[in-house]
């Protein structure tokens, strides 16, 4: 099956180059543009930086010293924790990758992996900021408000699977069952394998943006993407695209505010085809898209009830 979905799609989809390539070729410029102007210079760096701290086993000794905290808090290891952080500061899918390495390296649990995968991976607080709130939507809802939003419902999701699907009993790798790798004897080998590593998965993340470029471009090619089913569809498919056509919507703004914080909490297809491509085949999926889904719910419940109480 998985055969005959990936030989019909990449037949529809050169059908489309060889018959339409001015628009193929716009929509693939629009999708390096994307990729060479800011995944590139903004992903790579934090990729290659944080390859060496988890090659180096520093990522949880960093966090070692405050560990109760975040296993009472956040209810994760101090090496999770890194994979907390780093995912909230750098955005999709920089987290479900951190989290990916980190139990590939042996530093977390499978357990604690699959927990992690469902709240690690979301928007950049610069993505959210500038593109989001500055640019979709003009500065009329308040960033700060945006933001509540968001982590009320980051909150919610980690509380849920935390609580009631793994009930609290995420375990834990103990010390001796850690990976060591002796820093000494291959240091200069971390820097070499972090950038290539890092490469590869921007490089990655680039052919993804490009194929749902080229794809949202077909599908707008034969379907009327100008109305309210059209947009939620094309964000869907890709966040991006999606959010730049929403904010020249001719919609009402309560609908535009809502789709746009729910696409951006869902992260899109295209977002999840990318984490699947950076996590190890050992993790499920199921866990995170659920996650995300009702990320995406949640999302909009809480705008709507604050824009009630606002």
């Amino acid at each position: 099956m998985r055969k005959i979905f990936y030989t019909v799609f990449s037949i529809s989809q050169i059908c489309f180059l060889l018959l339409y390539p001015q628009e193929a070729l716009a929509a693939s410029k629009e999708g390096m543009q994307l990729w060479l102007n800011v995944l590139l210079p903004v992903l790579l760096p934090f990729l290659i930086l944080t390859g060496i701290l988890i090659h180096t086993n520093m990522a949880g000794k960093l966090l070692q010293p405050v560990e109760v905290i975040w296993n009472k808090v956040l209810g994760v290891s101090a090496a999770g924790a890194y994979a907390v952080i780093v995912g909230a500061l750098c955005g999709y899918p920089v987290g479900a990758k951190i989290t990916s390495d980190l139990y590939e390296n042996h530093q977390i649990s499978e357990s604690e992996a699959k927990y992690l995968l469902t709240f690690t991976n979301h928007a950049s607080p610069v993505f959210v900021r500038t593109y989001l709130c500055h640019i979709c939507l003009k500065d009329q809802i308040p960033a700060r408000t945006v933001f509540g939003i968001f982590a009320l419902s980051d909150l919610t999701i980690m509380l849920l699977f935390r609580f009631v699907v793994y009930r609290n009993k995420i375990q834990f790798l103990s010390a001796d069952k850690k990976k060591k790798t002796p820093v000494s004897s291959s240091s200069g080998a971390f820097l070499d394998v972090s950038i290539m590593n890092g490469f590869e998965t921007v490089t990655r993340l680039g052919g993804y943006i490009l194929m749902f470029s080229i794809l949202s471009a077909c599908i707008s090619h034969f379907w009327n993407m100008k109305n309210l089913i059209g947009y939620t569809l094309s964000g869907i498919l890709e966040l991006t695209t999606g959010l730049c056509r929403l904010q020249n919507a001719d919609i009402h703004m309560q609908w535009k505010y809502l789709l746009t914080l729910f696409l951006t909490a869902f992260g899109g297809i295209c977002i999840t085809f990318q984490t699947r491509s950076l996590v190890t085949r050992k993790l499920s999926m199921i866990p995170y898209i659920t996650a995300k889904l009702l990320n995406g719910i949640t999302t909009v419940l809480f705008a709507l009830f604050f824009s009630k109480i606002i």
